[in-house]
């Protein structure tokens, strides 16, 4: 159905073009350009839901001319998976080349050279041959490249994205082949968008695969470390592994002290004398953020820690590494304590902000009260102006005398009912101030 579907828009596409190489009347250039879009955007469409597969079994049946105008169609990102998937001879006609590329910045080979780490991209598998690598980092890699570099090195590499629905207990295992198998979760903080990324990490023998789909500090860290520092002959792939959770506990270590410069502006914020509402709803989703992810740091070393521990239980570890690993241990349990005292400083913080809120709700509706008892009186006074008896009594009156002096005397009687109120107030306070502070004696 898709190979029918495409040779359907590929003859349309023929067709415009055909139309468009012949004298046309005026305007019909223009609906030949919204003709030939609107197929472009059909093809971009058709193509986006096939697989790199299925795209490559088109194109080797198709007549060169329409493989040619199929390839041309297909985004600059998705070219590199399909030519995995296409015979030789169309492949050289259509990519140039009679070997499959490696996407760009996608493969990375680790060796180990003169004492020394040295790392290289990976363009083709040509550049496979004769490499003693001790680790092997694929980022973004297709299931095609996963495949080639699985069949390469006799194992197999999955693909990160599809076992984050693992259970804890099968994240780490040894499977039958005597492979080490890893799926961790590494901290990706970014401002107003940290989240945990997933990390598949595989060792047959004696190389490091690491598969991952997204770009991560931890491993920029690690690569500017080990192009300065030797390596000796002794350390192997599990030291390098083991130097990843490492320089992501001190990742999210230093997260942890962004959360508290952080705080610590909001704490001064909420500790000032006032604060108005808004100022508070924005301490509240700053707040809300860095608990977020102090959340996502404690759930990330914690993954880190079932890792190392893995690590630990499997036997795999020479003393070094065991005394490595026995430190990154004692560096998650001291960020545990820290999280946990983050944890009791947001919620104090809450707290602070909430109450703010309420005490300048208190103000508004203590301020309405003052407004309904001194118009109280008022009320009660417009309330007789306007009976019958007080048009007796100021019958002899001018009525513009009358009601004026009427008005001038709600006027005082809200006045002097205003000034009871402040006295009254007054006197309350400063018989509190005193026992407030025979309260704090006592409690000294």
């Amino acid at each position: 159905m898709s190979q029918d579907a495409l040779v359907e828009l590929l003859r349309k596409q023929r067709l415009v073009a055909g139309l468009s190489q012949t004298p046309r009347k005026s305007g019909q250039d223009v609906v030949d350009s919204l003709v030939h879009r609107q197929q472009a955007a059909e093809l971009d469409a058709h193509l986006t839901r096939m697989s790199p597969e299925a795209i490559a079994a088109v194109i080797d049946t198709l007549d060169l001319p329409d493989a040619t105008i199929l390839w041309a169609a297909l985004p600059p990102s998705r070219t590199s998976d399909v030519s995995w998937f296409l015979t030789e001879d169309r492949r050289t006609i259509l990519d140039g080349s009679a070997e499959p590329r490696f996407g760009e910045n996608r493969i990375t080979l680790y060796e180990r050279i003169e004492g020394r780490v040295r790392f290289r991209q990976i363009r083709n598998a040509a550049d496979l041959l004769g490499a003693k690598p001790i680790w092997i980092d694929l980022l973004e890699a297709s299931a095609a490249e996963r495949r080639l570099i699985g069949a390469h090195y006799n194992v197999d590499l999955p693909d990160p994205g599809e076992e984050t629905d693992l259970e804890v207990s099968s994240r780490f295992q040894v499977d039958e082949d005597g492979a080490i198998r890893l799926h961790s979760n590494f901290l990706l903080d970014r401002e107003g968008a940290s989240r945990s990324v997933p990390v598949a990490f595989v060792i047959p023998d004696q190389i490091l695969f690491s598969l991952r789909n997204e770009d991560l500090p931890v491993f920029r860290l690690l690569r500017r470390r080990l192009a300065t520092l030797p390596i000796g002959e002794n350390q192997d792939c599990i030291d390098l592994l083991i130097a990843l959770y490492g320089a992501d506990v001190e990742y999210s270590a230093d997260s942890l002290e962004d959360i508290y410069r952080t705080l610590g502006k909001a704490g001064r914020h909420v500790l000032s004398e006032t604060m108005t509402d808004q100022e508070a709803a924005s301490v509240l989703s700053e707040i809300a953020e860095e608990e977020d992810l102090n959340g996502r740091i404690r759930s990330n070393i914690m993954d880190t820690q079932r890792a190392i521990s893995f690590l630990m239980q499997a036997r795999r570890l020479q003393k070094g590494q065991a005394s490595d690993a026995k430190q990154i241990l004692r560096n998650i349990d001291s960020l545990n304590s820290h999280t946990a005292f983050l944890f009791d400083k947001i919620n104090f913080l809450m707290d602070a902000t909430i109450g703010f809120i309420n005490i300048n709700q208190n103000k508004r509706v203590s301020q309405l009260t003052v407004f309904g008892l001194v118009f109280m009186p008022i009320n009660i006074l417009s309330g007789m102006g306007g009976m019958s008896e007080f048009s007796m009594m100021t019958a002899g009156m001018p009525w513009p005398l009358a009601y004026g002096g009427f008005l001038v005397g709600c006027l005082f009687v809200g006045w002097l009912t205003f000034i009871l109120i402040r006295r009254v107030e007054t006197k309350r306070m400063r018989k509190a101030k005193p026992a407030a502070a025979k309260s704090n004696l006592l409690r000294l």
